[in-house]
C-alpha cells in the first residue's frame, strides 16, 4: 500500500514541483507544461485531476465536442479520461494504492499532461473558447 510518504517520494523522484494544500491533497505542476494537477491520496485510491477549462453555457457544436472527447478517450488518452463535472472539462485518472508503483504514477501524470497540451487547441475550438483563455493554467483546484 502506497502511503503519503511514498507518494511524496515518487513526486520528488519525478522532479516536479508540488505542495500539500490539504491533508493528502497535493497541487502538482506538470514537468513539461507547468500545468496544475491535483493529486489526492484518499483511502485506497489515488485521484489525479486536471481542470482544463470552464465549458461555455452554450456550445457551438456540443455533439461534435462530446464525440471528439469520447474518441480521444478511446484512442489517444493512455491513462485517465476526459470528463465533464459541474460545467468544467477535466482530465482525471484513478489509481489503486495497493498496487501503485512509481512507474504507473509517472505514466499517468505524463499521459494527462500530454493529452492536455496536445488536444487543447482543437477541443477549445470545438467548445467555442478562444485560445487565449488559459483556464488549465489558472488552476486545477476545482
Amino acid at each position: 500500500m502506497v502511503t503519503r510518504e511514498d507518494l511524496e517520494s515518487f513526486l520528488i523522484r519525478m522532479d516536479i514541483e508540488y505542495e500539500e494544500v490539504d491533508e493528502g491533497m497535493y497541487l502538482v505542476r506538470g514537468r513539461n507544461s507547468g500545468l496544475p494537477v491535483v493529486v489526492h491520496h484518499a483511502d485506497a485510491l489515488l485521484l489525479i485531476r486536471m481542470k482544463l477549462m470552464d465549458l461555455p453555457e452554450t456550445l457551438a457544436s456540443e455533439m461534435e465536442l462530446y464525440r471528439t472527447l469520447l474518441e480521444l478517450n478511446a484512442t489517444d488518452v493512455v491513462h485517465g479520461a476526459y470528463g465533464i463535472e459541474e460545467g468544467e472539462l477535466i482530465l482525471s485518472d484513478t489509481l489503486e494504492l495497493e498496487t501503485l508503483d512509481f512507474h504507473e504514477l509517472r505514466a499517468s501524470m505524463e499521459s494527462i499532461e500530454l493529452a492536455a497540451t496536445g488536444h487543447m487547441e482543437s477541443v477549445r475550438a470545438l467548445a467555442g473558447v478562444a485560445a487565449a483563455d488559459n483556464s488549465a493554467a489558472e488552476g486545477a483546484e476545482g
